[in-house]
Order: structure tokens, then sequence, then C-alpha cells
């Protein structure tokens, strides 16, 4: 699990589950805006929080640090995470530095003040500062909103797991090795992970991982009853996540893909920037969305669970 925080709080809270005989993986991307119950949690300075029924989920790094954040996706998802790390921006910038930059598609232009963000539609190349406004972007994409900017991510994140396998990065030990180092130094880490082995270690076992059978999903979620600009757990879909992670079970995705991403054109190079470039420059072909899933294929959530696999291309939808 990942959190990044600009000002004490976990905007972006992921938790990767890798399957014991790592052939699946499935990431479940956490809201912000989520109101959830969090168990006491030891205070920075030594005190203990009270428990609380209904608390906004990115508070619980500002609470009580990444044993918080651990303990509160815990209780969500009814499992114990040995291992977490709270990744800074700089750890964004040095990871895509590290591959050499992230290739995404755009459907459209994305335009977002906030984050300084301007890129035209088409394949982008994103690095460094323009990594981390990408990933960060909420005005920019989609509807403006958190639950856009998770599938932003998704796009993001689907497109750098393709970069490093296609560049054989997850089978070769010193690129490994540099990734995994250019994410220890820009990263707060459990004792689980303090030793440089351990992350490498973790990424071995995705190589093993066939794109197609990771799963990026956005927590289901409705509407806050109280309080329209926040949301809650949508609780049967949540709950079948839940049990399929328990049961190191695999999920397959019967919906779509979430508010700021759409699939690329079949037949179409995601995010080719002009119809007619030339052989040197031509966008390689990149896998098109996978095919519906099967009920033998593990878990099937219902359409209302939103998300994609690694091999979909997809492209990032501009808030415009």
């Amino acid at each position: 699990m990942a959190a990044s925080s600009g000002a004490g709080s976990n905007d972006v809270t992921m938790l990767l589950h890798i399957s014991k005989d790592h052939t699946n993986a499935t990431v479940v991307s956490f809201p912000r805006d989520l109101m959830v119950a969090v168990p006491r949690c030891l205070k920075p300075d030594g005190s203990t929080s009270a428990a609380a029924d209904s608390v906004m989920f990115n508070t619980t790094l500002a609470t009580g640090g990444l044993p918080c954040v651990v303990l509160t996706v815990e209780q969500l998802a009814g499992i114990v995470i040995p291992y977490a790390a709270e990744i800074s921006f700089d750890g964004v910038i040095a990871m895509s530095n590290a591959v050499g930059g992230v290739p995404v598609c755009l459907a459209t232009a994305v335009d977002d003040n906030y984050t300084g963000l301007h890129l035209a539609a088409g394949q982008q190349t994103l690095l460094g500062s323009d990594a981390l406004a990408f990933v960060r972007s909420r005005h920019g994409v989609g509807d403006g909103s958190d639950l856009g900017r998770i599938s932003n991510q998704q796009v993001f994140l689907s497109a750098l797991m393709r970069t490093i396998t296609g560049a054989g990065v997850l089978a070769n030990p010193v690129a490994l090795y540099s990734l995994a180092n250019a994410a220890l130094a820009n990263m707060q880490l459990s004792d689980t992970l303090s030793n440089v082995s351990a992350p490498v270690s973790i990424a071995l076992a995705l190589k093993a991982v066939s794109l197609p059978r990771m799963v990026f999903l956005q927590y289901p979620t409705t509407p806050d009853p109280k309080d329209p600009n926040r949301v809650v757990a949508d609780t049967g879909p949540a709950q079948q996540i839940a049990s399929a992670l328990q049961a190191d079970e695999p999920v397959q995705l019967t919906g779509g893909v979430g508010r700021a991403a759409v699939a690329a054109p079949a037949g179409q190079p995601a995010g080719t920037t002009t119809p007619a470039a030339s052989p040197d420059t031509a966008t390689p072909n990149l896998p098109q969305a996978s095919a519906p899933p099967t009920a033998s294929s593990g878990v099937s959530l219902p359409p209302s669970v939103t998300g994609q696999t690694a091999a979909d291309a997809t492209c990032t939808k501009g808030n415009n």
C-alpha cells in the first residue's frame, strides 16, 4: 500500500494484493473523501487517538502516520497488511525518471491550473514534475472529482506497468535495483521493507503476473447521504472485494473504466499523436481492452465497480 501526502494527508492510498501463487494481482484505490471507521491509533506525540465511526479517510495519515492508514485499510478489507510505504512527491518524480518516462494516452487535452499541468491530446511521455502533476491532477481530468482522479491514476499505472515489463526492468536485476533505490530514497517504509531486497522481492513476484491478470479497481462507493461532497462504502460490492482478498482469489471486472478514462479506439494504437506517423516515430501497438471476464476467471465483480487491467489500453479524458 502506498500513501502520497502533501500536507499530512493521504490523498492517494492504494492496496496491492499479490496472490500466493504469483499469478494474479489486485490494486485497490481508496478515495480520499471516503467516510470510514478508524480504529484507535498511536499519534506522533505518543498519545492514542480515540476510535471513530465516521472520519474522512485522508485524515488517517495526519492522525497516526502510516500505521494508522494501515490499520484503517486492514479494518476495511479484513486482511493483515505486512508491508507498507509512504511515497513522497519527489518519489513519483524519481521513479518516472528511472524508467525513462511513462507514455500515456490523452483522449482530449488536459489543463489544470491547480497543478500547472497543460498537455495536448495524443501520446505524451511523462517525466519528472509532469508525471507528478498528472497523477495529482483532479480538476483537469474527468469531472474534476477525486473519483475521476483515481481512474486517471489507473491510466498512468497501467502504462507504467507496460513500460516496465516492455523494457524488461523486472527481469533485469541492475535496472530493478536502480528503480527500487529511486523509490526507497523517497519513501517512509514499514520495518518489513527496510532492506532493499524486500521491495525487489515484491517486484520479482509481480514479474510472474501477466498484464491481463493485474487488476486496478476503485473501492466501490455511493454518495454520503449526510454530505454530497463525501462518499461511503457501497457495502455489497465492497464486501465482495474484501472476501476475494481474504480468500486469495483473483477478481474480474465486468464494469467500465472510471470517470476520467476511456478505452482506446479499437484498432488504433493508444495515444498516437498523428494518424500518419513515420515508421521511426510510430507509436507501438498496445493491447486493447481485455475480453469480458468469465466466471471461471475468478470473482466476477458487479458492473458498478470501475477500473481496468494493466493490459487495457486506455486514455485520459480531460475536464473540458
